[in-house]
């Protein structure tokens, strides 16, 4: 049997894209017999690995069956919610010819592989990662929303699994879909009442199509395994532009293996080979496994390029900096907000899209909206599906900002933000209220951690301005970055940091440059490295020490995370060397730059001030001096240690 055949017979058939009312006979029985050769491959692969989820796979195939074979790849999406079916999604695009069997059954989990436990979107066919239950449909509605912007007619189809739909994340998502009237969007939910832990009644009882109808989706209820009936569904989704639907398959885990259907047992468990024997029996299906295992063993896997559809971001005509003059008296999130605009402005419409979790005025985005307003994205209080969905948005071509306050945009949406990068999305995240600068907010809205979690994310980058005039040239300058790149800033008006001319130092000759640590002022007595709000303070803290007779340079560190080794040599041949930053010190710039200092092997006299814990309501400048942050404090300090 040829494979690339198999998809090309259903783009022949009139049924492809759901648009016959009916489905013939000839393509039911094409579709039964892929099905049928998915579950044993299922079966197989497990085996073989000896470990994966085949209960659920079993459950799902036939919806994979019918979705990926007439379904209009690429120019629709299938987004996978319920990751840990990847066995059966691996063995339909198998059979389809999108994938190689052979290498699927023998290299499922295999540590060089690339058909990994959960589905990666490494892989064609399949447009998100995921894995973290509750967040597929929120990837579905980003490249729902994506393709009405871009005006496209092609479809997106979410396949979820009936226990995440207790997340609130869905919940979130579903009432996006309606808002935003994504009639483009399908979701197709298999309903096999079955979890690890029992039955899903049992467990959180959800009254799926009740909340589907509350939100605004029209519901259609189906036999799971029934594919006459999945299509005709289908069918009436697709072709009814008036409303997005949810599909309720009934569907049964294990299905077609007669001792382990309706046993949530095998949800993640492996058949033994003496199982998988008598359940290939049932399928009519040959035993072939060894072959398989002999090619695991001896051979290695062949290399997939990496390819989840993502679309090149359009390239910006950047303008001309704005610049801000010392003694303004702006702030960097003002100072966003304005270069936000200007792009979007001189830059074709949609080529910037703008997300927001009702904190429009807050983090300065209002503008973006007043002048695009077709671009700007209002979510809500729903930061976990906005995060997700701005991830999806970044694939498609579209330079996505999304901004909140820290705590909501790093802490709060952190699972997300780690999925977006397994996705290798290109997020521009832009969050205020960092620090405690953030001030009579109190503790609970203000971010400082933001270092220590975004330093575990691989592929995403950290940059902190010190000024507006740093933070237009940063805007600017991420649109060009590759991957994931997070702008932190706070609340307060910022000082336009001076030159030693008293001109601005970010000013008309200045260009930023990720990485690179920028020299405020000069000194031979020792070194203070800070960013942000901070770093005006740490040239107070400089001018103060210089009434005792000690001259300490000061940084600007605006990129904490890429610190280069020539730098850190270059900061190590200070004699005393400190860091001053409102962060945490447990994980902040101090954290940082200690370890790299230690793993140079230089011996330097090395103190980071910082902050120790949380920090009530107050103004800024008490709550320094409450921290014992303020400058007096910190010179008094640093005085001390050099003496």
């Amino acid at each position: 049997m040829s494979f690339v055949k198999e998809k090309d017979y259903f783009k022949d058939r009139e049924e492809f894209g759901f648009k016959r009312k009916t489905i013939s006979d000839s393509v039911l029985n094409k579709l039964a017999e892929i099905s049928r050769l998915s579950r044993g491959d299922i079966l197989k692969m497990t085996t073989i690995a000896g470990s994966g989820h085949p209960g659920g796979s079993l459950s799902s195939v036939d919806i994979y069956t019918l979705v990926y074979s007439l379904a209009n790849l690429p120019d629709d999406d299938v987004v996978i919610s319920h990751g840990h079916t990847s066995p059966g999604v691996y063995s339909v695009l198998g059979r389809l010819g999108i994938l190689d069997t052979e290498e699927i059954l023998s290299f499922f989990r295999h540590a060089n592989g690339p058909y990994e436990g959960h589905v990666e979107s490494h892989l064609p066919g399949i447009v998100w990662s995921t894995g973290n239950l509750g967040q597929g449909l929120s990837a579905a509605c980003g490249f729902a929303i994506g393709k009405k912007l871009k005006k496209k007619d092609s479809k997106v189809y979410a396949i979820m699994s009936d226990a995440e739909q207790a997340k609130g994340q869905v919940a979130e998502a579903r009432r996006f879909a309606s808002k935003f009237d994504l009639n483009n969007l399908t979701v197709v939910i298999d309903y096999n009442n079955r979890q690890i832990s029992g039955k899903v009644e049992d467990i959180m009882p959800i009254n799926i199509k009740e909340d589907y109808l509350a939100d605004g989706w029209k519901v259609l209820e189906v036999h799971g395994h029934d594919f006459k009936e999945i299509y005709e569904a289908l069918h009436t989704a697709v072709m009814d532009d008036t409303s997005h639907y949810a599909i309720v398959a009934r569907t049964v885990m294990g299905k077609q293996i007669s001792f382990i259907e309706g046993d949530e047992k095998y949800h993640g468990k492996a058949l033994s080979e003496e199982e998988l024997d008598r359940a290939l029996e049932e399928l009519g299906i040959e035993n072939d496994i060894e072959k398989y295992k002999r090619k695991r063993e001896n051979e290695e896997p062949v290399k997939i390029k990496a390819d989840n559809n993502a679309e090149p971001l359009i390239e910006l005509d950047l303008g001309v900096p704005i610049e801000y003059k010392v003694g303004d008296k702006v702030s960097n999130r003002d100072a966003f907000g304005n270069a936000l605009v200007d792009l979007g402005k001189r830059n074709k419409p949609g080529s910037i899209v703008v997300l927001d979790c009702d904190l429009a005025v807050s983090v300065r985005t209002q503008k973006f909206e007043n002048e695009l307003p077709e671009f700007f994205i209002e979510n809500g209080v729903s930061e976990h599906n906005t995060a997700t969905i701005a991830g999806a948005l970044s694939i498609r071509g579209f330079q996505t900002f999304l901004s909140d306050f820290g705590v909501f945009g790093v802490d709060e949406m952190y699972n997300q933000q780690r999925l977006n990068a397994i996705n290798r999305t290109k997020l521009r995240l832009v969050v205020t209220h960092c620090g405690i600068s953030a001030g009579e907010d109190g503790k609970t809205h203000q971010c400082i951690d933001y270092l220590g979690i975004l330093r575990n994310l691989p592929d995403f980058s950290v940059i902190i301005p010190a000024d507006p005039n740093q933070t237009d040239r940063v805007i600017r300058y991420i649109t060009n970055m590759y991957g994931n790149v997070a702008v932190i800033m706070g609340r307060e008006k910022d000082i336009i940091i001076p030159d030693s001319k008293g001109k601005a130092f970010f000013g008309e000759n200045y260009s930023f440059e990720y990485g690179k640590i920028d020299r405020i002022t000069e000194g031979d007595d020792g070194v203070i490295l800070s960013y942000g709000y901070a770093l005006h303070l740490a040239i107070e803290i400089s001018d103060i020490l210089k009434g005792s007779g000690l001259n300490l340079e000061v940084m600007n560190v605006s990129s904490p995370l890429a610190i280069s080794n020539e730098d850190v040599l270059a900061i190590s041949n200070y004699k005393n060397v400190f860091t001053y930053e409102e962060h945490l010190l447990s994980s902040g710039l101090g954290c940082i730059l200690g370890n790299l200092i230690a793993q140079s092997g230089k011996s330097v006299n090395f103190q980071s001030f910082g902050v120790s814990g949380f920090a009530p309501s107050g103004s800024t400048g008490d709550l320094f001096r409450k921290m014992k942050l303020d400058p007096e404090t910190i010179a008094l300090k640093i005085k001390e240690a050099i003496q």
